[in-house]
């Protein structure tokens, strides 16, 4: 008896998953083929960038061309799911209604909208809600942050409705076109690689380095000075008005002294690989206050393989799980998305014997980032890919237990509801 329920409900998740599934594909395809695209587009001709509908009759019409007909297709393909466990499993068929039953619900709730009862878009249309964010994109599950993207940063990525999984697969979870990306450390081999794969991906890149010489790239087959911006250390505050203008930033600058364990180098360390890149991320952090920002804003913080596994060089280790820690921590209420990039050896002039190409760990950290992998690990060493999400769990997990927000009632004081396009 056990087994035929647990089985059942394995049927029956499975239906849930299968409708997500149809339901994603649905809107993927429903941007590639005209005809579908004529009835979609009704959806994106709806809201405005705050999430408040143009019109109600426009609002009610999007349900009866979009989300009704989507809803149809939903449950068409949850009966072949039903009919082919009819056949293959009859015992257990009856789980698979639990998928169409789910898909009722949506087209019950679009008729709903559609029809103008009250209260219907209030309790079913949850990701269209207006109002300030309360959280950045997420993860696993769709929230009106994520949503809100499809409709203003890139229309042809973000499709998922509930579950972010086929985005994640496509690599459609992330979007880079037309982005402003700052690189720190832009000089150096992994910088320069960081550009080069963030312009093929439609960003607009910018360079920060302590070189006064302007940078200049290969790009589309062709020698080209890049925009280029000069810092130092301890001076970052001279980056606040440019920060207010990017959407992505790498803190990718480091140093690492080897051997050294003198007073100098321990100082030197720190002040590099710890203070001034936490520095450099409150001062972006700073910079997010729309929903928009919310949304779209990134930082990404090169902690290094060093975080979670020996670099054989202390104090490299030491300030690069210092800076580790400090973003593990600062995730737990960041204004926007925080990524770690994890990166194994490289070979570049702090690492001269490194054994994998900074191009191609450039093309993976992007590849990832697409994927929406918050956690980037880049590496030939297989004991990080397990030993880092450990890690990383048991920490944060510490973290949230024995630290607490200054405001905890109010994560996102200044976000409010001007939301700009791109």
């Amino acid at each position: 008896m056990v087994n035929f329920w647990l089985i059942t409900g394995v049927w029956g998740l499975g239906s849930v998953l299968w409708a997500e599934l149809v339901r994603d594909l649905y809107h993927f395809v429903s941007h590639l083929v005209p005809p579908l695209y004529k009835q979609h587009a009704w959806h994106h001709r709806v809201f405005r960038p705050n999430l408040t509908p143009v019109s109600e009759d426009i609002y009610k019409k999007a349900h009866w061309h979009n989300d009704v007909p989507e809803a149809l297709v939903m449950l068409t393909f949850g009966l072949l799911l039903w009919v082919v466990a009819l056949q293959t499993a009859p015992a257990y068929q009856w789980g698979t209604l639990l998928g169409c039953a789910y898909t009722l619900s949506f087209l019950v709730a679009a008729i709903a909208r559609g029809s103008g009862f009250s209260g219907a878009a209030e309790l079913t249309d949850l990701t269209h809600m207006p109002g300030p964010f309360e959280a950045p994109p997420s993860h696993w599950l769709v929230n009106r942050t994520y949503h809100w993207r499809h409709h203003f940063d890139d229309q042809n990525a973000y499709f998922c409705g509930t579950f972010t999984l086929l985005d994640r697969f496509m690599g459609t979870a992330f979007s880079l076109k037309g982005k402003t990306c700052a690189v720190t450390g832009a000089s150096g081999t992994l910088g320069r690689a960081l550009l080069s794969q963030l312009h093929q991906a439609g960003a607009k890149i910018i360079a920060i380095t302590t070189s006064s010489e302007p940078l200049i790239l290969n790009l589309d087959g062709e020698n080209r000075e890049i925009k280029t911006v000069t810092w130092k250390i301890s001076q970052e505050s001279d980056l606040a008005e440019l920060f207010s203008n990017v959407d992505i930033l790498v803190l990718n600058h480091g140093t690492n002294v080897h051997g050294m364990r003198t007073a100098e180098a321990i100082g030197k360390s720190y002040e590099v690989n710890t203070f001034s890149t936490w520095r450099l991320m409150e001062l972006f952090l700073a910079t997010v206050r729309t929903n928009s920002d919310i949304a779209t804003k990134e930082v990404w913080v090169n902690t290094s393989e060093a975080e979670a596994s020996p670099a054989f060089s202390p104090l490299y280790e030491m300030t690069k799980r210092a800076i580790g820690d400090i973003v593990t921590l600062r995730r737990l209420d960041a204004p926007c998305v925080i990524r770690k990039l994890i990166l194994g050896p490289f070979k570049s002039n702090l690492n001269p014997i490194g054994v994998m190409s900074a191009q191609w760990v450039a093309q993976q950290i992007v590849k990832q980032a697409r994927q929406d992998a918050r956690n980037i690990i880049v590496t030939i060493n297989p004991l990080t890919f397990l030993a880092f999400p450990i890690k990383e769990f048991l920490v944060s997990t510490y973290f949230r237990l024995f630290s607490r927000s200054a405001t905890p009632t109010l994560p996102f004081p200044a976000a409010g509801l001007d939301a700009t396009t791109k």
